[in-house]
């Protein structure tokens, strides 16, 4: 039963479409917007910084209190599980047809749960990098490698270490429209809005 909690938790946690949100609040779809993603990037580009904050806050604290949740309920594979579903549950919202997000901040609330060093050095390079690049899913796609390689070498519980990389896969998956825009040279930089 236990472990019907923690993945319902988790899930219907994760779904919560704070772009969504936020952008109906303002009065638009942010889905109609942009790349028509709900995550931070585009609601930075399309509301502006402030909103974008609240998203990002948001989406980093369903995955911190979904790992949260899972560690109370089932230990260390519980918080892994949790963090695992409440990830899916942003990229495949119940609440938005099945679609969502790309997963990075909310698995970066995942990792904040189960190391805050990691999330810490990863959230510098991928500071570093969008500030010299001007291109978020670079950075991204960055801290999403060295998430996996921070918690093996702070030797954080190996159940941790597989389950992130899984994690950091399926992002860097989502992010292949991305990296092809990235080789044909039509990527969106950082402050400019979607032709």
């Amino acid at each position: 039963m236990r472990w019907v909690l923690v993945i319902l938790c988790a899930y219907f946690l994760g779904a919560v479409p704070f772009g969504y949100i936020v952008g109906r609040a303002k009065g638009i779809d942010i889905r109609q917007h942009g790349s028509g993603n709900v995550g931070f990037t585009n609601v930075w580009r399309t509301l502006g910084i402030a909103p974008a904050a609240v998203v990002l806050a948001g989406d980093m604290g369903k995955g911190w209190l979904a790992a949260c949740i899972g560690f109370q309920l089932a230990g260390e594979t519980g918080a892994l599980v949790g963090g695992l579903v409440a990830i899916i549950g942003h990229t495949l919202s119940c609440f938005i047809h099945f679609k969502g997000g790309k997963g990075v901040a909310t698995g970066a609330g995942v990792v904040l749960y189960m190391s805050p060093v990691t999330i810490a050095v990863c959230a510098a390079v991928l500071i570093i990098l969008c500030a010299t690049t001007h291109y978020m899913s670079v950075g991204s796609i960055c801290a999403a490698w060295l998430a996996p390689v921070m918690l093996y070498v702070t030797y954080a519980p190996i159940q941790y270490t597989l389950g992130i990389g899984a994690a950091a896969l399926y992002v860097i998956y989502l992010h292949i429209p991305n990296i092809k825009r990235l080789m044909n040279g039509t990527e969106n930089k950082i402050g400019m809005k979607k032709q």
